[in-house]
Formats: structure tokens, C-alpha cells, sequence
């Protein structure tokens, strides 16, 4: 059944711990709680072809309309015939047969693919030779079987910025994604989900049962660093005393008319080389020289895009004038340890990159050099990072009270390899977090989509398996679109979608305990939701698989963290957004 329940308003602290008496029981059943955090996908690109569950359909690619769907140029209007490609494995006349030739704008290209979605898989498989070797760039990909390409079927990546991806949205007409990518038409494609290893798992006999989250949306525009923030903090940072000179140092962006601060092949910005995608909002006031930042547009000193901490580790060479000053507003970390809740953040490789000599995990020897092939050749010892270990995906690091020689960090910053001993031996936290290191997380352009998938099953499976599977309830999404197209327009844009949806499965507005969520609404600001992400509930507990088409977003996995422990909220959105909790009464129906 659905249980009723308020919204807490801004200052409602208390409202923390108003659970229902349902939910709350289901909460009390699980000791520990698991997020695993993966990288860069929309719902529709990686669990659009998820189909039904126990007979209740997931909201994936099959209710695509064509509104929400075909892209348009910068105009708003104007289609697409054609999806131009600039991924070495996508483009025409080479090494793809040409069948489209697009005359919509003032200079015609020449495609293989129809302005539409389409599988990946088709193009380039799992079983190709298409992804770099490690710390190998290929900014458009790498030709399947050429010099040095690993198997894996990796594709290049594509832009995910903090403006971008609001052009992208435009307004909930999901139809500029194409325009405003650096990948182009490639922010159109999608895999074949039941072909995943975690599709697989899920649906072999003894598997754990689950809750597939339909409408769960990144909190905040952009890409990662900006997503790991609200996940620890609910909140986007703030540059403390940031440059406004227009010197080297001001890390501000400059935003055109359009909300954009960079071209694409598909965009001209009006500002030409003057637009600039930075690390930190346009300024409200930018200095002399600098064009005026429209009125509509975010500003101020916030960091948005990927931005080095100032304490190690960093990426090597970063001047401290380009590091964030360390941070002081409370995380969820604070607020378990304040309350004597054990939790850690577990990241793949950090050992390594923290200069955790013989901790689990390390593998660079005594020094004085960086012993393992695969660091970074820039390393210093003892911090010898990987070379696809990723700075800013450390969300507590970039915080005062992590800082390096406190007993905070030594207690809460870990890594991968102690947190898989933890799930063998019985040994799980109450709260852990859980960071795959660059290989395994599934990132487009340095990682193996389905390599990724399969570790993120090898890694569920030491949890349920584990002593402590039964007590434990698994929580896998990710941290933002990574440039993807989504046709599910992210709150306050759906309305528009409330008849078709309910015109198509016989809803009843009176009676259907999901119609208020996924119908509109959903806790929104400045900062988000952003695009709609994939985000599961696992656990040996759950009576029965389903779907939940409520509105959440990654601050709803704090929610229901505070909830289960009785912490007060830690901002605004988590105040008033759906707790993740609720999703759980999808698996007791």
C-alpha cells in the first residue's frame, strides 16, 4: 500500500525522523546500508530496455515520444535529419556506410544514423578493441583494432558541464542534448540493458530480489565532481575568496545569451573564444573585458566543474590558486559520526593515491619510487596515484575535517580492497560508500561499459554472500548522465508527461500510489535535478522485485540515511526530497 507522508519544509529539522510506522520497521531491518557509486549514464543509455517487472512497467525507451526525443539545433525548432558523429567507430563515410545526409543548417554532413536513438551495441560491441590503454587519451575514441586498443567496446566521452547540460534539457524538451554535446550525436545512444552482466545477475534463479527507481534524477546540472558534493553535502560548494580579475586565476565561467559557455560542433556560441567553461559559476559582476552574465544564467563564486582539492591528493602539478580552498559545511559523515554511527568512504586505488604505505590495497612497494607500473608517471612517492584514479571523484577529501593527519580521514577515507575484506568477513560498517576506481566505474571514453558492470556484480555478490548479506540493503545508482540523452524531463519540466503516461498504463488519479510522484513536482532549485539516472535497491531481504516511479534524487539516499539514523538534514533538498526510504514498499507489495 502507499503510506501518506509530509514534505519537510526548510527548517523542519525535526522532520528527520517523522518516518511512518511501515517504513520505519523496514529501515530498522537493515544494520547496514551500501552505496555504490558508479559513473556516467542516463537511465535511458544504460536501463531504458529494463522492460516490465512483476507485470509493472519500467518507464524506459519504448516511451520515448517523439517530442522528448527528436533532437534540434540551437534555435529550438529547427530537427535534425541526420546525428552527426565524431567517434573514429560512428562516422560516415568512414568506416560506416553513409545513409543520411542532413541540409538543416548552413553546412550539410553525411551520417549512417536518422535523428533518433540508437544501440550501440550494433556499432561497436563488447567483444571490440576499442579502448585506450590506461592514462592513453583519445579524444573522438580509438578504431576498432588499432594499435594499442584493449578490448571492452569503450566509446569516446562525451561533455557533461554544469551549463551544458541545462541547454541540453532545454525546459524539459530534452531535445538538445545533440546540440549542445562535444560528441555529437553520440549522446543518442543506448545499450542493449538486458545484454548487462548486472541485468544478467539480477535475473538468474537465486538472485537477490530488487527495486529498479524509474524516475531518479543526478541533484544537481553537470558532471562529477559537482554530484559528489550533493551526495556527501546536499549543497554545491563554495570557492572562498575567488579571483574576479580576469587573470589566469579567475576560475569564473563566461556565459552567453544562450546559457551556453562553449561551442560544440553543432553550437557557435555569439561569444566566440570569449565564452569560457570554467571551474566555478559566471561572476554576478564580472570585471572589465568580461561581457555582462544574463540575468537567467547561475552565478557567483560556486564550483561547479571538476576542480583539484588542495589537499593531496590531487592531480600532480595543479597550482594551489587553481585547488578549491578546504571546505567546512557539514557532510553526511559528520552527521553519523556526531551521532556514533560507524561509516567510511571506500575508494578503489586510494591507498595508493594517499600514500597509505602497506594499508590495504597499496601495491607501490617500499619506495623510494612509485613501484607499480600503472601510477601515474608524474607521482611522487608515497602518493603514487593510478592512472585512471580520479581526484575529484574523493568527495571528503575536499573537506576541512578530513583533512590529512586527522584521525577523521584515518578512520573514514579507505579503500576498495578493505571494504571487500569487510563484506567477506562480516565486518560491514552501519554506512559505507563504495568509489570503483577508473577502470571499473563504467565512465564512457576510459572505461569498458560492461567490464564495469561485471565488476559492480562481482562486488554485490561479496556483499549478499557475505555474513552480512541478509542484514544489508544495496544502493547502486550514478553519479551523473555523462552527456546521454534521457527522454524523462528531470522536475519541474513533467507535466506534460502526467496524461500520456497515465492515459497508457489506465492509472486512476485517485487510487494509483504512484501518480503524485512521477506526475511532477519533486524538490527542485537552482542546481537541479539534473538528467535521469539509473539507480537500483538490492538486497536478500526484499519479498519480491519492482519498480518505483516516484520523483527522488541522489540527496534522497541521504534522506533515507537520516532517516534511518535519526540525523537532521543537511540542507534544503534533503529537507524536502522524497526519502529513498519509500522505495522499499515496492519490494513488500
Amino acid at each position: 500500500m502507499f503510506l501518506k507522508h509530509s514534505i519537510c519544509g526548510l527548517t523542519a529539522v525535526a522532520c528527520a525522523t517523522a518516518l511512518t510506522p511501515a517504513r520505519s520497521e523496514s529501515l530498522r531491518e537493515f544494520d547496514h546500508i551500501v552505496v555504490i557509486y558508479q559513473e556516467n549514464h542516463s537511465f535511458d543509455n544504460l536501463f531504458g530496455l529494463w522492460g516490465a517487472v512483476n507485470g509493472e512497467p519500467v518507464q524506459g525507451l519504448p516511451f520515448a515520444d517523439p517530442a522528448h526525443s527528436k533532437q534540434v539545433r540551437a534555435d529550438g525548432t529547427t530537427a535534425y535529419s541526420c546525428l552527426l558523429q565524431n567517434d573514429v567507430n560512428l562516422t560516415s563515410p568512414s568506416p560506416l556506410a553513409t545513409s543520411c545526409t542532413d541540409t538543416t543548417g548552413a553546412t550539410p554532413f553525411v551520417s549512417a544514423f536518422p535523428d533518433k536513438p540508437f544501440e550501440i551495441d550494433n556499432v561497436i560491441a563488447a567483444t571490440d578493441k576499442t579502448c585506450p590503454a590506461p592514462g592513453v587519451s583519445a579524444s573522438n575514441g580509438l578504431l576498432k583494432n588499432s594499435a594499442g586498443a584493449l578490448t571492452g567496446g569503450c566509446t569516446r566521452d562525451l561533455v557533461h558541464r554544469f551549463y551544458s547540460e541545462q541547454f541540453q534539457i532545454n525546459g524539459g524538451k530534452q531535445n538538445r542534448y545533440v546540440t549542445g554535446s562535444d560528441a555529437a550525436g553520440l549522446s543518442m545512444g543506448y545499450y542493449d540493458t538486458t545484454k548487462l552482466p548486472i541485468y544478467v545477475a539480477l535475473h538468474k534463479h537465486g538472485a537477490p530480489h530488487y527495486v529498479i527507481a524509474d524516475h531518479f534524477f543526478q541533484s544537481a546540472f553537470g558532471g562529477s565532481f559537482l554530484n559528489h558534493q550533493w551526495l556527501v553535502a546536499a549543497t554545491t560548494p563554495a570557492f572562498a575568496n575567488a579571483l574576479n580579475d580576469a587573470s589566469g586565476n579567475d576560475l569564473h565561467s563566461v556565459v552567453d545569451a544562450n546559457g551556453m559557455a562553449t561551442g560544440t560542433p553543432l553550437y557557435t556560441s555569439p561569444l566566440g573564444s570569449s565564452a569560457k567553461d570554467a571551474q566555478l559559476t559566471a561572476s554576478c559582476n564580472p570585471p572589465s573585458g568580461r561581457p555582462a552574465t544574463p540575468a537567467n544564467v547561475v552565478c557567483g563564486d560556486f564550483a561547479i566543474n571538476t576542480i583539484q582539492p588542495s589537499y593531496q591528493p590531487y592531480a600532480p602539478g595543479t597550482a594551489n590558486a587553481k585547488r578549491l580552498p578546504p571546505l567546512e559545511n557539514p557532510t553526511i559523515g559528520d552527521r553519523l559520526s556526531a551521532r556514533g554511527v560507524d561509516w567510511a568512504w571506500y575508494s578503489g586505488g586510494w591507498s595508493n593515491a594517499n600514500g597509505d604505505v602497506g594499508a590495504a590495497g597499496w601495491t607501490n612497494g617500499a619506495g623510494p619510487n612509485c613501484a607499480d607500473a600503472n601510477a601515474m608517471a608524474t607521482a611522487t612517492y608515497p602518493n603514487c596515484p593510478d592512472k585512471l584514479f580520479q581526484f575529484h571523484h574523493q568527495p571528503f577529501n575536499y573537506f576541512k575535517a578530513y583533512a590529512p593527519g586527522t584521525a577523521a580521514r584515518a578512520a573514514h577515507l579507505r579503500d576498495e580492497a578493505e571494504f571487500v575484506r569487510a563484506a567477506n568477513t562480516g565486518r560491514l560498517k552501519p554506512v559505507s560508500f563504495v568509489k570503483l576506481i577508473g577502470a571499473e566505474n563504467e565512465h564512457p571514453g576510459y572505461a569498458s561499459e560492461p567490464g564495469g558492470s561485471t565488476h559492480l556484480v562481482d562486488l554485490i555478490a561479496s556483499i549478499v554472500n557475505g555474513p552480512d548479506g541478509r542484514d544489508t540493503l544495496i544502493i547502486v545508482t550514478y553519479d551523473e548522465f555523462g552527456g546521454s540523452w534521457d527522454h524523462v524531463p528531470p522536475p519541474p519540466y513533467q507535466n506534460e508527461r502526467v496524461a500520456e503516461w497515465d492515459h497508457h498504463h489506465g492509472h486512476d488519479h485517485d487510487h494509483d500510489h504512484d501518480h503524485d510522484h512521477h506526475a511532477g513536482g519533486g524538490a527542485h532549485d537552482r542546481w537541479g535535478p539534473g538528467t535521469r539516472i539509473p539507480t537500483l535497491l538490492i538486497s536478500k531481504r526484499f519479498d519480491r522485485s519492482g519498480v518505483d516511479h516516484a520523483n527522488y534524487d541522489t540527496t534522497s539516499i541521504l534522506k533515507l540515511i537520516e532517516e534511518r539514523y535519526h540525523l537532521a538534514p543537511l540542507a534544503s533538498r534533503d529537507a524536502e526530497v522524497h526519502s529513498l526510504a519509500r522505495a522499499l514498499e515496492s519490494a513488500e507489495r
